[in-house]
């Protein structure tokens, strides 16, 4: 999906969850934008690749992944491959498995469900802080150990960026009240 499509489609939702959140409608479809290539690897509107680790309630869908461990003996449903790998000069095994991820019935319901995972987790507690500003909650998210990548920050802050291009000023000043349509 092109960027300028994603936005269109997805920002009313990314809105939809600021107004219950209080978490900015940028920082969040930047974030999906980033984690799900643009909506392009979000079935089920899994945009942040959530994990669904009891298989049974109808909220999961059987997804091919890959996974690095440095132990050999993990349990997926299903292992389609196991390769020993180094990685940052250390040995470990990569998995090529399929695994439980959890599906949405619509966008808005996956925004909401990953911004909670903030609220739930008391490492950041101090990001939350500063929720409302896209650029500062990307920066303290990822002092606080979200991601691995010690360049996240910067990657997300330049999606932010993108994504602020493609939404009219009007619609970002109006608040909650007003959709993009495009």
């Amino acid at each position: 999906m092109k960027p300028s499509d994603f936005v269109k489609q997805f920002y009313p939702f990314a809105r939809e969850t600021e107004t219950k959140t209080g978490i900015s409608a940028l920082f969040i479809l930047a974030q999906a934008a980033h984690e799900s290539a643009y909506g392009n690897a979000a079935p089920g509107f899994m945009f942040f690749g959530k994990k669904d680790f009891d298989g049974i309630n109808g909220n999961e869908q059987l997804l091919r992944t890959t996974e690095y461990s440095q132990r050999m003996d993990l349990k997926f449903p299903e292992i389609i491959s196991i390769t020993p790998c180094v990685r940052n000069g250390l040995p470990y095994y990569k998995y090529v498995v399929r695994d439980y991820f959890r599906k949405y019935n619509t966008p808005e319901e996956s925004f909401t469900d990953h911004a909670q995972f903030f609220f739930k987790n008391k490492r950041y507690v101090d990001s939350l802080l500063v929720k409302e500003d896209p650029r500062e909650f990307a920066r303290r998210i990822a002092a606080d150990g979200y991601a691995t990548d010690p360049n996240y920050a910067t990657l997300l802050i330049s999606m932010i960026d993108k994504i602020e291009t493609l939404v009219p000023k009007e619609v970002i000043n109006a608040g909650s009240s007003v959709g993009y349509q495009g």
